[in-house]
C-alpha cells in the first residue's frame, strides 16, 4: 500500500525496493539508523528472475531476519549435471559438509526473498513508499535533495546519504551523468516459469545441444511450488520480442519435457528475455550517492553471481555507513566500499566472462573449442572441469586498505585479512552453534585459548569477544580453519563477515588500535 506522506529528512534514503535494497535498508536497521526505501513498483517482483542464492548470501539474509523463512520455502542443492545432446558428460558436486549451517546454494524465486526481507523489516526504522520513484538527485557536502514520485504528486525528500539499489537502468546512476562500461554479449535467452509437478533432484541441469532443441543452450532449474526454471537460447537473427509468444514458447519447452521424461501436465506463468552483459562503474561512490547490485554492475547470469554479489554490497556497505553516520568513522570510511566491491565485481565478471563464453559461444573459434571439449568429456573426465562454471563464491580483499595485520605463524590461509571468515561448528551454552551466529552485528574478537568446554561471548571496548577454548571446538574445525594450532590467539572479525586481522595473543587494545588506524571505532 503506497505511504500516504514521506519524511521531509532521512539518514538514507534508499532508491530501489528489490532485494539489494531491502537488505541494505535490514541491515541498516539492524545497526540503529533510520532509512526511507523508494521503489517504483507497488509490491514485489513478478517471476522468478534471480533464483539461486548462495551460501554467503544466506548468512547475509539471516542478519535481515529472513533465516527462519528462507529454510523453510527454499530448495537446498549442491550439484549439477551438464549434458551434450543426450549424453551425460558432467556430474558436479561443490564443497559442503553436514557441519555448515547453510547449504551451498538454494533455488527461490527472487520475490519470496523480497518478501521474507520486507516482513522482516524494522518498521520503526525502515520505510518502503511502494509506487514511488526518484524523479530528480541533486547534492552539495551536507547530503543528497531527491525528488520523489508518486501518486500525491512531487515530494522533496532530504538525506545525509542516498544508497542508488535501482537496477540496471537506474535513475539516479542516470541523474548524475554516470555510465557502466565494459563489454555486453550477443547470445539472448528466452527465461520462462513454468508449473509442473516433478520427483527430480534439486539441481542445476544444462543441455548443450539438445535434440529438443537443436543448436541451443537449455538450463533447467526447480524452484518451490511446482515450479521449474527454464532457461533457453534462441538461435541466431531469431526475434527477441516475437519469441516471447506463448505460440513460441511452449513448443520448445514441450518438446525438451518430452525428451526428459517429464509427462505431468504443465502451465506458463512468466516470461521473458535477457543476454549476458559485463558491465561497472569505475567508483560506487560519488559524493553522498553510493551504488550497489545492478545499478553498481551487471554479471551474466551463470555462475549466479547477480543478485548474490549485490547482497554483498549491501553487507559491505550497512556497516560502514552506519560507522559514518554515528560517528564512529569519517566519510572517507566509504572509499573502502569501492575498492573492496569494485575488485570483487571484476573478479566475479572475469569468472562470467568464462562462463558465457561457453554457454553462448561469441564466434566460430569459441563454438569449435566448446564442440571439441564436449566431445571429449564424453570419455575424458580431465577436461570435463572446463564445462562447469565457477558457481557464485565470497570474494576475498586481499589488497583492501581495511585489512589489519597478521602476527605471528599461522597453520592455515584460510582466515588471512581480507578473507571471509570462515565457518565452524563449536558448542555453546545452548548446545552446538555455528560462529557465524555471531557475526553481523558489530566487530567480534575470536578468542581462542584457555580452559573450559563451550564458547562464551563477552563485550570488551566494543567489541564482541567469542571464546573458543579448545574443548568447546569439538570437531577441531575452528583452530583448523583460523590457523590456530597451540596457545592464544585473537582474530578479529568485521560487522561483515570478513577477517580484520590475526594476532598470536588476546590483546583487544591492539585490535582497536589498528582499528583507530584505519579511522574506525567499534
Amino acid at each position: 500500500m503506497p505511504m500516504k506522506s514521506l519524511p521531509a529528512r532521512v539518514p538514507v534514503l534508499v532508491a530501489g525496493g528489490g532485494p539489494v535494497g531491502l537488505t541494505c535498508a535490514a541491515l541498516l536497521a539492524h545497526f540503529g539508523i533510520a532509512s526511507l526505501v523508494v521503489e517504483a513498483d507497488e509490491s514485489y517482483c513478478t517471476g522468478s528472475r534471480a533464483i539461486c542464492i548462495s551460501r554467503r548470501s544466506l548468512e547475509i539474509l539471516s542478519w535481515a531476519g529472513t533465516e527462519a523463512a528462507m529454510r523453510e520455502k527454499s530448495l537446498p542443492w549442491t550439484g549439477g549435471r551438464s549434458f551434450w545432446r543426450d549424453r551425460e558428460v558432467l556430474h558436479f558436486q561443490m564443497p559442503s559438509d553436514p557441519a555448515q549451517r547453510f547449504a551451498p546454494m538454494v533455488n527461490i524465486q527472487q520475490f519470496y526473498v523480497e518478501r521474507f526481507v520486507h516482513e522482516a523489516l524494522d518498521a520503526a526504522l525502515a520505510q518502503v513508499a511502494w509506487s514511488h520513484r526518484v524523479v530528480s538527485v541533486a547534492q552539495d557536502g551536507e547530503g543528497v535533495s531527491v525528488v520523489v514520485e508518486g501518486a500525491a504528486g512531487r515530494t522533496t525528500v532530504k538525506a545525509d546519504w542516498l544508497v542508488a539499489c535501482d537496477g540496471g537502468r537506474s535513475t539516479v546512476r542516470e541523474q548524475l551523468g554516470l555510465s557502466l562500461e565494459g563489454t555486453q554479449y550477443e547470445g539472448r535467452y528466452v527465461i520462462a516459469d513454468i508449473e509442473q509437478a516433478t520427483k527430480r533432484p534439486v539441481e542445476r541441469l544444462a543441455w548443450f545441444d539438445p535434440p529438443s532443441n537443436p543448436g541451443s543452450t537449455l538450463l533447467m532449474h526447480r524452484q518451490p511450488d511446482n515450479v521449474w526454471r527454464i532457461d533457453y537460447q534462441l538461435r541466431e537473427g531469431e526475434d527477441a520480442q516475437a519469441a516471447l509468444a506463448p505460440g513460441n514458447i511452449q513448443p520448445r519447452i514441450q518438446s525438451h519435457l518430452d525428451m526428459i521424461g517429464e509427462r505431468e501436465p504443465w502451465k506458463m506463468l512468466w516470461a521473458s528475455t535477457y543476454n549476458a552483459k559485463c558491465l561497472t562503474l569505475g567508483d560506487y561512490r560519488h559524493g553522498r550517492v553510493l551504488f550497489a547490485g545492478d545499478a553498481a554492475h551487471l554479471v551474466p547470469i551463470f555462475g549466479v553471481r547477480g543478485l548474490n554479489s549485490g547482497l554483498d554490497d549491501a553487507g559491505n556497505l550497512a556497516w560502514k555507513l552506519a560507522a559514518v553516520l554515528q560517528g564512529r568513522a569519517a566519510p572517507a570510511l566509504m572509499d573502502s566500499y569501492t575498492a573492496e566491491r569494485l575488485h570483487a565485481a571484476r573478479e566475479n565478471m572475469a569468472y562470467g566472462a568464462k562462463s558465457t563464453e561457453f554457454m553462448a559461444p561469441p564466434d566460430f573459434a569459441f563454438s569449435l573449442m566448446r564442440e571439441a571439449v564436449l566431445r571429449l568429456a564424453l570419455d575424458e573426465p580431465r577436461v570435463r572441469s572446463l564445462i562447469n562454471p565457477r558457481q557464485s563464491a565470497p570474494i576475498a580483499y586481499t589488497a583492501s586498505p581495511l585489512n589489519g595485520p597478521q602476527e605471528g605463524r599461522w597453520t592455515s590461509s584460510l582466515a588471512m585479512p581480507g578473507q571471509p571468515a570462515p565457518e565452524a561448528l563449536v558448542r555453546g551454552p545452548r548446545g552446538e552453534m555455528h560462529l557465524t551466529q555471531t557475526f553481523g552485528r558489530g566487530f567480534v574478537g575470536l578468542a581462542f585459548g584457555g580452559d573450559g568446554d563451550e564458547v562464551r561471548l563477552e563485550t570488551v571496548d566494543g567489541i564482541t569477544l567469542v571464546h573458543v577454548p579448545r574443548g568447546a571446538d569439538t570437531l577441531g574445525q575452528a583452530h583448523e580453519r583460523y590457523g590456530v594450532s597451540a596457545g592464544e590467539a585473537l582474530v578479529l572479525v568485521r560487522p561483515d563477515g570478513y577477517v580484520f586481522g590475526r594476532w598470536r595473543k588476546l590483546d583487544v587494545a591492539a585490535a582497536r588500535a589498528e582499528l583507530a588506524e584505519r579511522g574506525v571505532q567499534p
